[in-house]
């Protein structure tokens, strides 16, 4: 069933499809919101308290606010928003959670953000209280972006516990500002807290076919709010404290496993090695227009490549690369990187189903 959300004022509708299962809910992106916050319908907002400074270049801090339920109000809503915090560009795929207390649940995630140069992925659990995202995309430093969940209680059930909004990125080495939580019984926010850095001790399975599909269970202490890469790549599962269990993603070889969480990053003493034919390649890119098409052969401009089947991919100036690509399915952004000479120069995106054939942007004096 395919549900279209419209945001007053909103140019372009978010599109919500949720599967059959009532397990997975996946969101696209919508019209840009101006800044991370929760409309201001019921009592006032507040935010999570800012915690410390990160030394890793690349960082992300996540906060959460909202018009809670609570007293009278046997519904609400929240905003779980997370910002690029660092000195550089974060990188990779960026996990988040959303933890509701018993009584407390949510019918999904709405994710507003323009450009459309990443991709984003929700899953909700079957009691409705566990959500997890994961944001692949390139987020420039101060990057502020947030997700809208409608909060709903159980009668007769006291509105009491902890909401926890956590964040995690395996680029991001400094454990600060991943962890948020809010206290619908007291109506305030706990002070910042550190998880603990995780630890793997095992897989129950290290081989699988290279089409993906295996389950596998990661061991380990510290998991919580984790995230499972095989090879680089998400693998869709949830983690306790103890242990991930997770399905393999499609690939080939000897891949690495990781689990990243709020606390850090943890390697897995063994890989995952497939066997058999690779699962196929994906559908090679193809790029339609630029916007602009046109730029200072001194570099610098932020160019907008409108194609098909660019997600994950990389850009290419006159076969220099440009910096601070970010791709989604049909939409890349990138910095043009400087140009020899005035004059024309193919641009192309490349990723695992090959090279685009090249469209023109032309540098000039």
């Amino acid at each position: 069933m395919i549900t279209r959300l419209a945001k007053a004022g909103l140019a372009v509708a978010l599109s919500v499809t949720t599967l059959t299962t009532g397990a997975v809910l996946t969101a696209g992106a919508a019209a840009a919101a101006p800044a991370a916050k929760a409309p201001t319908t019921k009592t006032p907002v507040t935010k999570t308290p800012t915690a410390a400074a990160s030394t890793s270049a690349q960082h992300v801090t996540v906060s959460q606010s909202g018009n809670y339920p609570g007293g009278f109000f046997k519904t609400g809503n929240m905003s779980a928003s997370w910002v690029s915090a660092g000195t550089a560009d974060l990188t990779g795929p960026t996990h988040f959670t959303v933890d509701l207390p018993p009584g407390v649940t949510t019918d999904g995630a709405m994710f507003y953000s323009t450009p459309y140069d990443y991709t984003f992925t929700t899953t909700l659990s079957p009691d409705h209280r566990h959500l997890e995202a994961v944001l692949t995309g390139t987020r420039v430093v101060g990057k502020s972006e947030f997700m809208k969940l409608n909060l709903s209680t159980t009668p007769g059930v006291p509105i009491t516990g902890v909401i926890t909004v956590t964040a995690a990125n395996p680029n991001d080495t400094g454990p600060t500002g991943h962890v948020s939580r809010y206290d619908l019984g007291t109506g305030g926010y706990l002070p910042a807290t550190v998880q603990a850095a995780p630890a793997v001790t095992g897989l129950d399975t290290t081989t699988g076919p290279g089409t993906g599909g295996t389950a596998v269970t990661v061991s380990g202490s510290n998991l919580a709010h984790g995230m499972v890469l095989v090879g680089g790549v998400p693998a869709p599962g949830t983690c306790t404290d103890t242990a991930c269990t997770v399905t393999t993603p499609g690939g080939s070889g000897s891949a690495p496993v990781s689990v990243v969480t709020p606390g850090g990053t943890a390697a897995a003493p063994a890989g995952f090695d497939y066997t058999g034919a690779a699962p196929p390649a994906p559908p090679a890119p193809a790029v339609t227009s630029l916007s602009p098409a046109t730029g200072p052969v001194a570099g610098g401009t932020r160019v907008n490549v409108i194609g098909s089947n660019l997600t994950y991919g990389t850009v290419a100036f006159g076969g220099v690369p440009a910096t601070h690509v970010s791709c989604g399915p049909s939409f890349c952004t990138a910095t043009a990187p400087a140009g020899s000479l005035p004059g024309a120069a193919n641009v192309t995106v490349t990723t695992a189903g090959g090279t685009s054939a090249p469209v023109t942007y032309t540098y000039t004096a």
